[in-house]
């Protein structure tokens, strides 16, 4: 059986579980980091700080290294790493927020990272066996 190239050893756990924990750290500055002034209309109503678009930027950015991570194999990585790193960046961003009630956002951020990149490796690692489209049932 010829090796292939793409197939991870154990060496490169620590590797990609560093780049899963530092994209979704990047990712949250670059599309999230930079907007820190709440939108005040002229009714009188306050939104913000984030426009819908620099979210979903977010999410769409991640899903890349999730599905990377998730087709070698590396779905524990995929799922604690990139949670960490998103969870990390919230807090630190929200962190100055003299109410105290950015732990209740953080925690959100935390557990729906963690369902959605589960679920989103699971399909990955189900879709791909060997590099290969699952067999039609």
């Amino acid at each position: 059986m010829r090796p292939r190239p793409w197939k991870s050893t154990p060496v490169h756990f620590p590797f990609a579980f560093l780049f899963l924990l530092l994209a979704p750290v990047a990712a949250w500055g670059a599309w999230l980091g930079w907007d820190q002034r709440r939108d005040v209309h002229p009714d009188g109503s306050v939104t913000g700080p984030y426009e819908a678009w620099q979210v979903i930027g977010l999410v769409v950015t991640l899903v890349g290294p999730v599905c990377w991570a998730a087709s070698r194999r590396h779905t524990p990585i995929a799922v604690f790493g990139t949670t960490a790193g998103l969870t990390a960046a919230a807090w630190y961003d929200w962190s100055d927020d003299s109410s105290g009630l950015f732990v209740i956002g953080v925690g959100l951020i935390m557990v729906t990272t963690l369902v959605v990149t589960f679920a989103l490796s699971a399909l990955i690692t189900f879709v791909t066996r060997d590099g290969r489209r699952a067999p039609e049932a």
